[in-house]
């Protein structure tokens, strides 16, 4: 399906919701808020008389509602704090690191500032918004962050969250597995890696012990074991709380860790629409024209499908390509044994401290490496504008295509 942004503003919403006595609670309209008055940020600052006043944005108000109020009658501690912070910050950028000297007895913000003071409101108040929506629509029990200290971008507009493979129309990512391993304590001689012909992925610590390149079969919804099974990892979801942030050298939104991550340890897995390779072709050529890389071949057995996350995806979608990467890419097969289609799982290459951002080579497909040298091979048909890379890495190859 393919959705349609609201074309109304939050204040007509806010105001339709009023005047209907709705509530509404992802545009901050409650029972409290329409029987009551809270304040939702500040706007503005002025001095008249010797008193200090805010101009007062209040929560599930239209913004024509905004009044102007005495120190004394505001009671948000936090607020205040942002307010301040926020002119401290545009007063910075605008020196450029020179020294910073705020006055304390301004007796109006010049306009520019309390511009920038709204929309870094606005701003924080859409990516608290959007972090309380990734956690609703995530299917494991580890939290999503969002942080953006570096600019106004707020969260995406075109991207809907998902937890699995959102397959286009005609395309089977179920092949209708009935059956599966009776192991009353996995693995056994009968365990589903050792039947599909592979040694079990994982070894007592739940740590990845095969090389890149060989499959992960884990037990599935017809087998005999419980969810303790230590074969059933990638399908419990990411176990780690991650951060999508706005990173700081025009790589966009990307993503790191809040708690360490040991080596070999199952991290997110990458899904989005399955795709023909032939869509994914006329795709390609429009993504690399805005200068996005969003597709991911499923080349273990053919390269009949691609995965594309451009609109539809989970936090994976915000992880950043680096040549020196610290995540390495893994097939799966759980309830769909179809070499054309294996899930996709990310693993730590190594020791990831918290706080370190999470990165995986984007020409990594399965166990293949499609170095630059390799696609100078492609017909000019399938030759594409290409990308420069900018991870920073010292091995870095120049190019992200």
């Amino acid at each position: 399906a393919w959705y349609v942004p609201c074309l109304a503003s939050l204040e007509t919403l806010q105001e339709l919701c009023r005047k209907e006595n709705l509530t509404c609670k992802s545009i901050g309209i409650t029972n409290r808020s329409l029987k009551s008055y809270e304040v939702e940020y500040l706007c503005d600052y002025k001095v008249e008389e010797g008193k200090a006043y805010y101009l007062v944005k209040w929560k599930g108000w239209p913004e024509s509602s905004n009044t102007w109020e005495p120190r004394k009658h505001l009671n948000c501690p936090l607020l205040l704090q942002n307010f301040l912070r926020d002119k401290k910050e545009y007063l910075s950028r605008v020196r450029e690191g020179k020294a910073l000297k705020v006055r304390n007895h301004v007796k109006a913000l010049k306009p520019a500032i309390a511009d920038y003071i709204v929309k870094k409101a606005k701003q924080r108040i859409a990516l608290q918004r959007w972090k309380e929506e990734l956690n609703r629509k995530k299917n494991h029990k580890a939290m999503i962050l969002v942080e953006n200290t570096v600019d106004l971008e707020g969260p995406p507009l075109d991207f809907y969250y998902i937890n699995e493979y959102k397959p286009a129309p005609g395309i089977n990512v179920l092949n209708g597995i009935t059956t599966g391993c009776e192991c009353a304590d996995c693995p056994a001689e009968k365990c589903c890696p050792k039947e599909a012909g592979f040694i079990l992925a994982y070894n007592k610590h739940k740590k990845l012990k095969i090389q890149p390149g060989l499959p992960i079969y884990e037990c599935n919804s017809y087998c005999r074991c419980g969810p303790d099974c230590p074969n059933r990892i990638v399908q419990k979801g990411t176990p780690y709380s991650l951060c999508i942030f706005r990173t700081n050298n025009g790589r966009g939104w990307g993503v790191k860790t809040l708690q360490k991550i040991k080596t070999n340890s199952f991290v997110m897995e990458y899904v989005g629409e399955v795709i023909t390779s032939e869509e994914a072709e006329r795709r390609g050529q429009l993504y690399d024209n805005q200068g996005n890389t969003y597709l991911f071949d499923l080349d273990y057995d053919s390269d009949e499908f691609t995965v594309d996350a451009a609109r539809y995806g989970n936090v994976s979608h915000f992880v950043n390509h680096s040549c020196d990467p610290n995540l390495q890419v893994f097939n799966v097969f759980i309830d769909n044994l179809d070499l054309r289609l294996p899930r996709i799982a990310l693993f730590s290459t190594r020791t990831i401290k918290a706080g370190e951002e999470l990165t995986f080579d984007y020409q990594m497909k399965g166990s293949i490496d499609l170095t630059s040298d390799s696609a100078e091979g492609l017909s000019p048909s399938k030759k594409r504008i290409r990308t420069v890379c900018k991870c920073g890495a010292v091995c870095c190859r120049g190019y992200l295509n």
